[in-house]
């Protein structure tokens, strides 16, 4: 292990892997940092369905692991509650090289134009943070293409007729049709809503050494069978090690960033274990470190480096670190048809429409709606089964052996609305096992939230009865937190140091040599899946520190 390197990078997961890739290119030294492991399909399997990162009450497929990283949840009426990383609220992201490009759909949605100006376009509802992004959809246009190609996507490039303007096709064709697109296609043909197939990371032919979908019973929350799944874990991550400029450390902890007496950046200080279990401390030096932990996760290291100059967390003096946490409402609409209408095929998404997206009458924003991933039948009956069913007995075991493949969803992620208050802290009193104060999760969206949410989840029941549904079900949607696998917002991006923490290009105020690459960035965070996204802004602002930082 070499003693200093021109960059360190901090998670190696989406956007973590690409700025490796980009930089190790480049001609620059990088030691990337992950605390979880590296796994592969072949050697780790995890198929189990009741542990992975689709259904975490029983654990997980990769990590982090259930003891020793709890976080603090701090309810509405300010009730504190220790929650491990399986257990509501915690929002866990995947901790393993790839990060959650390793078991996600990859569902590959550039942002509307829109969604770079809510304010400008909605006003800023009182109580909320909602801001412009600093940048436009045509200023991250050029860089979707780049993602695109360089990570893989499938897709139809002429069929969103919501979309901005592209100056690229996808490299690959859409997936095909199943049972269930027919008849949501037919729906939205009566409502008069425009459809597509959406855009995926997955591969539908062979690409780059690496299969095509194999149409496997378990996609999202999974790894992927044939390797045809388009994480950064099997694509741009392998480009940079290639280099030999990129080493990768796992299974190693941050501890916090390194700073000299005057509170400049220098490095890290990472966590060993030695023989018998004793953690030992090191120092590693580098020219700049870029934080890509996740939005809680680098919120909590930026808070946990404290100096005399910033005494309460790096790029933190006007407490803007930790603010605006966001993620996605999901309303979900179930629909029981009197044919099967899935076959446990996947990947399982084939139709959408983002016409709800923006300019819906009385509401802020909106969301894309489209059927969802191949269902398993633990996730249906844990959380998709009607209100008005058992969960147990013949009556349950009847209706999931006679309906389950009669059942099909539509669902979308609202764009929220964000709310200052909605942060990550440190907790005061409780520990990880390394002996770093946790993260405290606390606040909840804006109330219009809600209301967008609500619209949405009635846009997509009039879908689902139009398509021929004999029965929907859905669950309301109500005030909460909201910071799941699409968890945002901590360390936004801004023009002005006294209301965001980074500039547009992800350098923290006040440091030169100090960036955050990952979705902590977004001042808001889409009516879309938002890894597109985090991809683009990783190779665009990965590209301008090679050409400002050295």
């Amino acid at each position: 292990m070499k003693i200093g390197y021109d960059v360190i990078i901090v998670g190696a997961g989406a956007a973590g892997n690409v700025a490796a890739c980009v930089l190790s290119e480049a001609g620059k030294s990088v030691l990337l940092i992950e605390r979880g492991k590296q796994r592969n399909y072949t050697e780790d399997g995890h198929r189990d369905h009741l542990r992975n990162h689709r259904l975490q009450a029983y654990g997980f497929n990769t990590g982090p692991e259930l003891d020793g990283n709890p976080r603090v949840f701090v309810d509405q009426q300010g009730g504190r509650h220790v929650v491990r990383p399986h257990q509501d609220n915690y929002h866990v992201n995947a901790a393993v090289v790839g990060g959650g490009t390793f078991v996600y759909g990859g569902l590959a949605w550039r942002f509307h134009p829109k969604d770079f100006r809510m304010a400008s376009s909605y006003g800023r509802p009182k109580g909320s943070s909602l801001v412009d992004w600093p940048i436009s959809y045509e200023d991250l246009e050029p860089w979707y293409g780049k993602a695109e190609q360089e990570i893989g996507v499938s897709g139809d490039s002429t069929g969103d007729r919501n979309s901005g303007p592209r100056g690229s096709n996808y490299p690959m064709p859409p997936v095909a049709d199943n049972a269930t697109s027919v008849h949501l296609r037919a729906g939205a043909q009566t409502l008069g809503l425009s459809t597509f197939t959406p855009p995926l990371l997955v591969n539908t032919v062979p690409r780059a050494g690496r299969g095509a979908c194999m149409r496997c019973g378990s996609c999202v929350g999974f790894p992927c069978p044939s390797n045809g799944k388009n994480g950064t874990q099997n694509t741009v991550l392998l480009r940079a090690l290639a280099t030999g400029r990129c080493d990768l450390l796992t299974k190693t902890v941050v501890e916090r960033v390194a700073t000299d007496d005057r509170g400049n950046v220098i490095g890290v200080d990472i966590l060993e274990a030695g023989e018998g279990g004793l953690l030992s401390r090191r120092r590693i030096l580098s020219r700049v470190v870029i934080l890509s932990a996740g939005a809680i996760e680098t919120a909590r290291l930026m808070l946990l480096t404290r100096t005399d100059r910033e005494p309460h967390g790096l790029g933190n003096n006007d407490d803007q670190v930790g603010r605006n946490l966001q993620g996605h409402y999901y309303p979900t609409v179930f629909g029981l048809f009197d044919e099967p209408v899935q076959d446990s095929r996947g990947p399982g998404v084939t139709i959408a429409t983002t016409d709800y997206n923006h300019d819906n009458e009385g509401v802020i924003g909106g969301a894309m709606l489209a059927d969802d991933f191949v269902l398993l039948p633990i996730i249906l009956w844990k959380s998709g089964l009607p209100d008005d069913l058992p969960r147990y007995g013949l009556k349950a075991k009847h209706f999931m052996r006679d309906n389950f493949t009669r059942i099909a969803q539509i669902k979308g992620p609202v764009h929220e609305i964000p709310n200052a208050d909605c942060r990550v802290s440190l907790d005061p009193d409780v520990r990880d096992k390394y002996g770093r104060p946790v993260a405290q999760l606390s606040g909840t969206t804006h109330p219009e939230t809600v209301r967008t949410a609500n619209h949405i989840l009635g846009k997509a029941d009039a879908w689902m009865q139009a398509a021929g549904a004999v029965r929907t079900w859905s669950k309301k949607q109500t005030l909460r937190l909201s910071a799941g696998q699409h968890q945002a917002g901590t360390c936004r991006m801004g023009q002005d140091a006294a209301t965001s923490v980074t500039d547009s290009f992800g350098r923290v105020w006040g440091h030169d040599n100090l960036f955050i690459c990952d979705a902590s960035l977004h001042p808001t965070n889409g009516g879309y899946n938002p890894v597109l996204t985090i991809l683009a802004l990783a190779f665009r602002n990965a590209d301008h520190i090679v050409g400002t930082a050295f």
